[in-house]
């Protein structure tokens, strides 16, 4: 399972890998965001990377997250999220700076987004910088339009894999696993799963230890399956 691997690596090597990425901090986050876009996807993640702290026993004291997440959007207006509840984008795709990582949600919006050649593009060009790039639900299949799926494994809502399978008809749909964590391309199922690989990718920048406290403080169960749950 992807994520044993995950754990191995992260149990053995916590301090390596929280020295290695201490040097580059905050780490830039962008989170994609358009009409539509499932509510969970995004704010699943940038709550994960907002209370996430290198330090637990100074928590209190420590205020600040070694993330700076920024919400990105085609255009600087507010977006209408399913559900109805609105988001203010920080920068547009025009003005965003350099990300070391990106979020790429999903949601009915993705079905109009596909067809968006320009943010297929941008979407492209910044996974080619990133450190990772990552989506959650139906965002794998604005990375298989992307390009950016072919050959890879990937997963999505357990509803969309039609949906991914025409957007992505090179990658290797995985139907039974939660999350897919291949470098530099992470992708997951629908809308919880994004918290699960959002604290996946905390453990990958700062091992796993990071990861389970973040958790903890959420109170949210850590992720130690890549089992993916009955849907029926």
């Amino acid at each position: 399972m992807e994520v044993k691997r995950q754990e191995t690596r992260d149990s053995g090597n916590d301090t390596f890998v929280m020295k290695n990425n201490q040097n580059q901090l905050p780490l830039t986050v962008g989170i994609l965001i358009f009409d539509q876009v499932e509510v969970l996807d995004v704010a699943g993640p940038f709550e994960v990377f907002s209370i996430t702290r290198l330090n637990e026993e100074r928590r209190q004291e420590e205020s600040s997250s070694p993330f700076r997440i920024l919400l990105v959007s085609e255009k600087l207006c507010p977006v209408l999220a399913i559900g109805g509840l609105r988001f203010t984008p920080d920068v547009t795709i025009d003005n965003c700076p350099e990300l070391d990582l990106l979020i790429v949600p999903g949601g009915w919006g993705t079905r109009t987004e596909v067809k968006n050649v320009n943010l297929l593009k941008w979407i492209a060009n910044r996974a080619s910088k990133n450190m990772l790039t990552a989506s959650v639900c139906t965002g794998s299949s604005l990375l298989g339009k992307a390009g950016l799926l072919d050959g890879r494994e990937a997963t999505t809502h357990w509803r969309a894999f039609d949906f991914l399978s025409q957007s992505a008809p090179n990658a290797y749909i995985r139907e039974d696993v939660r999350f897919t964590l291949s470098d530099p391309i992470f992708t997951s199922a629908g809308i919880s799963a994004g918290i699960d690989m959002a604290l996946l990718i905390v453990s990958h920048f700062f091992g796993s230890k990071i990861g389970q406290a973040t958790a903890r403080q959420m109170e949210y169960p850590y992720p130690r399956s890549n089992r993916r749950r009955d849907a029926t």
